[in-house]
């Protein structure tokens, strides 16, 4: 018989929410980061929303979706990267609207799924302040169709440094032009016909987060909006901003 946790607070949601939430975000963690509370999800609930959030200092995923949870305090919890996996194949094998229960102390929580019941410790420690991450001032703004820049970026990475992985985007009237090059003095360039007719800019990434975000995306178009080439980058659904992805620019 499993023993329940004590003095904890408990909330239950539907299956499906918790696990999309999961999905769009769970790319973005840390890897064996020496800050220890990037490698894992930061897991948000209070009575308007459901967030997970996630970040290894160079980008961030942040997802949200609406609930009717009245959870007796707001949560505000870190799980470890290994369980936010046990998590996620245990919520995709059951019906979409099947309710979960979560029950948290603040070192342990428990997900109570049908006859499984998932134990794991939470990460103790501070996570950024993720709504001074994501940008509010980006000035340039352009929507694009998702696939057609994921094989756009695929093609110019092919040429890409194969340590740092960069890519330029330069962004003009009508037109972004994709770049890449390498030690050997090759090169690869791409363009792609936009509907942007806003100043120029050109910002360089590490082509590998972009990928992860747009194959992530739940929609075909992308909108991406930018201040400059020194500034962080906000990718969002075309027709929602529940979902948001924050990209920082590198220096090519």
């Amino acid at each position: 018989m499993f023993q329940s946790l004590v003095e904890s607070q408990s909330v239950s949601i539907a299956a499906e929410q918790l696990l999309q939430c999961i999905r769009s975000t769970a790319f973005s963690m840390a890897h064996q980061d020496v800050r220890f509370y990037l490698n894992g999800m930061l897991l948000e609930i209070d009575d308007q929303r459901l967030a997970c959030i996630t970040t290894d200092g160079h980008r961030l995923a942040y997802s949200q979706c609406a609930t009717s949870v009245q959870p007796a305090t707001p949560v505000r919890m870190i799980i470890p990267r290994k369980s936010v996996g046990e998590l996620q194949r245990l919520l995709g094998t059951l019906d979409a609207d099947v309710q979960v229960r979560l029950e948290m102390t603040a070192q342990l929580m428990q997900v109570h799924a049908a006859d499984i019941r998932l134990t794991t410790k939470l990460i103790d420690g501070r996570f950024p302040d993720y709504n001074r991450v994501i940008p509010v001032d980006g000035n340039k703004e352009l929507i694009i169709d998702g696939p057609t820049l994921r094989q756009s970026l695929a093609r110019a990475s092919i040429l890409s440094n194969e340590k740092y992985r960069g890519v330029r985007m330069a962004l003009s009237s009508g037109l972004l032009t994709i770049s890449s090059n390498n030690p050997d003095q090759e090169e690869a360039v791409d363009e792609l016909e936009v509907d942007y007719e806003g100043d120029p800019a050109e910002i360089g990434f590490n082509v590998t987060y972009l990928l992860e975000v747009l194959s992530t995306l739940d929609s075909v178009n992308a909108r991406i909006r930018l201040k400059d080439g020194g500034s962080s980058v906000l990718i969002t659904p075309e027709s929602s901003a529940e979902t948001r992805y924050v990209v920082m620019p590198m220096r090519l």
